[in-house]
C-alpha cells in the first residue's frame, strides 16, 4: 500500500511507496500555513489508511473467496468492497460529520476510511486542498486498477511486494519469458511482476529443472531437493511439497494460490483445514515414536512445526524465493554427476527442453 507522511520541513503531505528495489516518494500537496501538526499528520495517517483498506481489495480479491453472487458471502463482501470505490469521492468531499444524534459511520473500510480524510480536510476547510487530496486518492485507485489487469506500471509497481492468491495469465506468461531466458531465476521476478503470478511460472521451472536432474542422478524427481541438500543448504521443505503436488498431478497455479491463500489466513489469525494440521502433527508423533527418539528430540521436532509452510507476512516472495532455491539445487545435484566444464550451459539447455515439453502444465 502507499504510505503517507507529513514533511514538516516542507509543509507537504508525501505519498510512499514500495517497488522492489527501494521505495519511491512523491510529493502530494502543499498545506495551507494555518494547518496545525496535528491536522496534517491526521491526514497523512488516514489517507494511509485509506490505501491500505483499496489496496485490501486487491490483495484479498472476491474471485479468491467463492461466488460474489451468494448475499453476505465472503466473496460477496469483498466484491461490495471493490465497488465502494465510487463511493470514496463523495465521502471525501461531503464526509458524515457529528451531531447531536451521533456519528454515523460506515461497516465498509474503503467508505468509513474515505469519509476520516474528508473530516480532517473539512476541519482545515481550504477547496484546494480537497481536490488535490480528491485527485491523489483517485490516482490511487487507478494504480490498483491497473495492478488488476497485471500491469504494474508507475505506482502500481508496489505490488511486487504483495501477496495476492491469484494469479494474471499475462504476468505468468512474462514471468515464464524470463525463466526461459534463465532457468535460475533473475532480479526481474522481484521487481518487474506480481510474485504469486511469479511464483506459478517458478513452479513449473522447478518441475523441469527437478526431472532433468532426477533423471542424470538416477532418483525421482520429488526427492532432488532433499538429494541436493547434502550437497548444500537449501530451502527443502516447501520446494519438495510443491514438487510432490506437481507430480501428483496438479496444476502451478493451483499449488501456489493454495499455499498462498493457507499462509495469508494464517497471518489474519486463522488455521486453515484445521484437521489436515491435526493430521501432520500426528505425522510427527508417528515419526517420533517409529524411531524411538528421545524426549528433547520429540519436542524439537514439534517445535518445528509451521502451520504455514511460508512466512505469513510475505507469502508469495518467500514461495517464490524457495522455489528458485530448489532450481538452483536441480542444478547442484545436475552438476554432481557430469564432468561437463560447462555445467550449466548444459542444465540450462536441458531444462528448457523439459520446460517446453510441457507448456500446457503452466497454468
Amino acid at each position: 500500500m502507499t504510505r503517507y507522511a507529513f514533511d514538516a520541513d516542507h509543509n507537504v503531505i508525501v505519498a510512499i511507496w514500495a517497488t522492489g528495489r527501494g521505495d519511491l516518494a512523491q510529493a502530494v500537496a502543499t498545506l495551507p500555513q494555518t494547518v496545525t501538526h496535528d491536522q496534517a499528520t491526521n491526514l497523512a495517517s488516514n489517507l494511509t489508511t485509506l490505501s491500505r483498506f483499496h489496496w485490501r481489495t486487491y490483495t484479498h480479491p472476491a474471485s479468491a473467496a467463492g461466488d460474489p453472487d451468494i448475499p453476505n458471502s465472503e466473496a460477496w463482501r469483498r466484491a461490495e468492497e471493490r465497488r465502494n470505490f465510487k463511493e470514496v469521492e463523495v465521502g471525501i468531499r461531503t464526509p458524515n460529520l457529528p451531531s447531536a444524534e451521533g456519528l454515523v459511520v460506515s461497516y465498509s473500510g474503503v467508505v468509513e476510511s474515505a469519509h476520516r480524510v474528508g473530516r480532517t480536510l473539512y476541519e482545515i476547510d481550504d477547496l484546494t486542498l480537497r481536490d488535490t487530496i480528491v485527485a491523489e486518492v483517485s490516482a490511487e485507485q487507478a494504480a490498483i486498477e491497473s495492478a488488476e489487469r497485471g500491469d504494474l506500471s508507475g505506482r502500481a509497481r508496489q505490488a511486487v511486494e504483495l501477496s495476492r492468491p491469484d494469479v494474471s495469465p499475462a504476468q505468468v506468461q512474462a514471468a515464464d519469458d524470463l525463466l526461459r531466458a534463465d532457468p535460475l531465476g533473475s532480479i526481474e521476478l522481484f521487481t518487474e511482476l506480481d510474485p504469486a503470478s511469479a511464483s506459478v511460472a517458478a513452479a513449473h521451472w522447478l518441475l523441469a529443472a527437478a526431472e532433468v536432474a532426477g533423471e542424470m542422478a538416477g532418483v525421482p524427481c520429488t526427492d532432488v531437493v532433499v538429494e541436493a541438500d547434502d550437497i548444500e543448504a537449501l530451502q527443502v521443505e516447501t520446494p519438495t511439497l510443491v514438487l510432490e503436488r506437481l507430480d501428483a498431478g496438479e496444476s502451478p497455479t493451483e499449488v501456489v494460490v493454495d499455499l498462498i491463500a493457507e499462509a495469508m489466513a494464517v497471518h489474519e489469525g486463522r488455521v486453515p483445514a484445521p484437521w489436515a494440521v491435526v493430521g501432520r502433527v500426528a505425522e510427527i508423533e508417528e515419526q517420533a515414536r517409529k524411531f524411538e527418539v528421545d524426549a528433547d528430540t520429540r519436542e524439537a521436532m514439534l517445535a518445528g512445526f509451521r502451520i504455514s509452510r511460508l512466512d505469513p507476512s510475505r507469502p508469495a516472495l518467500d514461495l517464490l524465493e524457495d522455489l528458485l532455491d530448489g532450481i538452483r539445487g536441480c542444478l547442484l545435484l545436475y552438476a554432481a554427476h557430469t564432468d561437463d566444464p560447462d555445467v550449466e550451459t548444459l542444465f540450462t539447455a536441458d531444462v528448457r527442453l523439459e520446460a517446453d515439453a510441457d507448456p500446457e502444465h503452466l497454468l
